[in-house]
């Protein structure tokens, strides 16, 4: 059952934990060097930009005479000089943590793809992919910002008010208190706003992530909804996610837009306190002296803003971080075990031993199961739909692991060697015949890149489809697009079946490989294929019955296990479950 659907909200409201936060700090400690010296070059750039107010205040009350011109020339030298030294150092530091950020995006996404890859079937089969691709894409984009520049503005702003108050102190400490007084107002307005904020923001996540999955699914099903004229209804619902979208939106950036008017006001009334204590309260204080406290004031609000703004986005960070790591700790049930060994060149006996198997605990499958093929044999595997034909093969090749029993090729258990030295060795056509993008060429070495032109080509004229791809301008070099766009699905079909001989196994699997084939294509295929098979261990599962007569041996799957087994002359004269079967389609 999948998790949910494109039309259910993640929960993203959860609390704030900060061992995500620690765990994600992993990745940008590999780059700690780049990241303390963009540190240092911020604090310097800090310290540099703050050197300004003072040297208005001595301009201002020293220089403002026939005399003073000179060092009043020199001021605004030293001011200029302040800006762009401020500028260029910010810049250093931008191009630098640019960077940082871009290799951290690298690893996780590397971490992550390379978890995908080993994540079993049903993990894809039980969630909306673009809620997947949003968790890879989206969801590494906001997170790699924040542990990057984040973590360098965070210390940052903290160092500028630091700097900030210790200047405004120096300057003139009852003045300083002044502006201090805002800051019980302004905690208050933040608190008020940032938690309503947050929640905000994450709706709009899961809106996000709801309206990209039914983008992908649409896409995906381009076909069968013009089949079912369904355009107007999925237009319709893709109206109704993105209306909600835009609703969690504005309400959303409603509260973001509070941040900064609410910060501005404050910062003018205190700056408008040290105006009317200055010149009021304080007799014989300078002019400079003030000036110099109005623009202290006015920068001391500024990074609490963007610390406030930071908060909101280091906890909105967690939320998404959560949905990485959950992804990255996804067990991968179907992996080596501890000790697993290579598998040995493959004979091509296969067996049975008393299996047991099921998708959801307490559903057998499979009970009990037991058979034995000898190399170079050709199985057949008929029966009802859903009988466990599929799910068969899919145990000889260890896509999933047993309830009970064991399977053994030749003399061992696939459950204890290296899943790469026991697939590599199979040849395995799924009812799916997906085509990559790419050309043909690229297509047909999909699983042995080694493999020369002529072995390809060699594979293309056994399955029949080398004359139609010598039709093509560009042949084998004929670019096709995701899914094989352009192929009819019989010819997708022959490719994926050509790549999976091209792979040479010594156990080969062909679940519905010629479903899609027309009979006339379908009789010039066998005689490559029956070449193909000798010497060979293979099964075959199809429902048209007629691709199968010539096999070694044909077992009707069901009731949990095999009820009949035998050639097909045997079982026609058996007049049982094969035998209805096959006289229901000769009808």
């Amino acid at each position: 059952m999948a998790r949910n659907k494109f039309d259910i909200d993640e929960t993203l409201e959860t609390p704030f934990d900060i061992k995500h936060l620690k765990r994600a700090l992993t990745y940008a400690g590999k780059y700690k060097t780049r990241i303390f010296l963009s540190l240092g070059i911020s604090v310097f750039a800090s310290a540099v930009g703050l050197l300004s107010p003072l040297i208005v205040q001595y301009a201002v009350d020293n220089c403002f005479n026939p005399d003073g011109i000179p060092m009043l020339v020199l001021c605004a030298a030293g001011i200029l000089a302040c800006i762009v030294s401020s500028v260029f150092l910010s810049q250093t530091r931008s191009k630098m943590m640019t960077r940082v950020g871009q290799d951290i995006i690298y690893d996780i996404r590397k971490d992550l793809f390379r978890h995908m890859q080993e994540l079993p079937f049903e993990y894809y089969d039980s969630r909306p992919h673009g809620k997947i691709l949003v968790r890879v894409i989206n969801y590494v984009n906001s997170v790699s910002d924040i542990m990057t520049n984040g973590i360098i503005n965070f210390v940052l702003e903290m160092v500028n008010i630091l700097f900030i108050t210790v200047f405004m102190f120096f300057v003139c400490w009852q003045l300083a208190l002044v502006v201090l007084c805002g800051l019980p107002v302004y905690a208050a307005i933040i608190l008020f706003i940032k938690n309503r904020q947050r929640k905000a923001w994450q709706k709009v996540s899961n809106k996000s992530s709801n309206l990209n999955a039914y983008l992908h699914e649409s896409i995906v099903g381009v076909q069968i909804s013009q089949v079912f004229t369904r355009e107007q209804v999925n237009a319709e619902i893709n109206d109704k996610l993105a209306k909600s979208y835009r609703s969690v939106w504005m309400k959303a950036v409603s509260y973001s837009n509070l941040v900064w008017p609410s910060t501005d006001v404050v910062s003018i009334l205190t700056r408008a306190a040290i105006y009317l204590v200055g010149l009021l309260f304080m007799p014989g204080i300078s002019l400079g002296t003030i000036l110099a406290m109005g623009d202290y004031s006015g920068r001391f609000w500024q990074p609490l803003m963007q610390l406030s703004n930071l908060m909101n986005t280091f906890i909105n960070a967690v939320a998404y971080l959560e949905r990485i790591f959950e992804m990255l700790d996804e067990p991968v049930t179907i992996k080596d075990k501890a000790g697993a060994k290579e598998m040995p060149p493959i004979k091509g006996d296969v067996h049975f031993k008393d299996v047991t198997f099921s998708y959801e605990e307490g559903v057998n499958v499979l009970e009990h199961l037991s058979f034995d093929v000898k190399a170079g044999q050709s199985i057949a595997l008929v029966g009802p739909t859903g009988a466990g034909k599929t799910t068969i093969v899919n145990l000889i090749s260890r896509f999933y692991d047993l309830a009970g029993g064991k399977v053994l090729i030749d003399d061992s258990d696939i459950s204890e060697v290296t899943l790469h030295s026991l697939r590599s060795q199979m040849g395995i056509m799924l009812q799916d015949s997906f085509i990559f993008s790419g050309t043909i060429m690229e297509n047909l070495k999909y699983g042995r890149l080694d493999a020369t032109d002529e072995e390809a080509k060699e594979a293309c004229r056994i399955v029949g489809i080398h004359d139609y791809i010598c039709t093509l301008k560009d042949a084998y070099d004929t670019k096709v697009s995701e899914r094989g766009a352009g192929l009819s699905q019989g010819q997708k079909q022959l490719i994926a079946l050509a790549r999976t001989i091209l792979s040479d196994p010594k156990i080969l699997v062909l679940d519905e490989a010629t479903s899609s084939i027309d009979a006339k294509t379908e009789r010039n295929l066998q005689n490559g294929l029956n070449h193909l098979l000798k010497g060979r261990t293979s099964f075959i599962i199809a429902h048209r019955l007629s691709t199968i007569r010539s096999c070694d041996r044909i077992m009707y799957v069901s009731n949990k296990g095999i009820t009949e087994s035998g050639t097909h002359d045997e079982l026609i004269a058996k007049r049982g479950d094969y035998y209805k079967l096959y006289t229901a389609q000769a009808v």
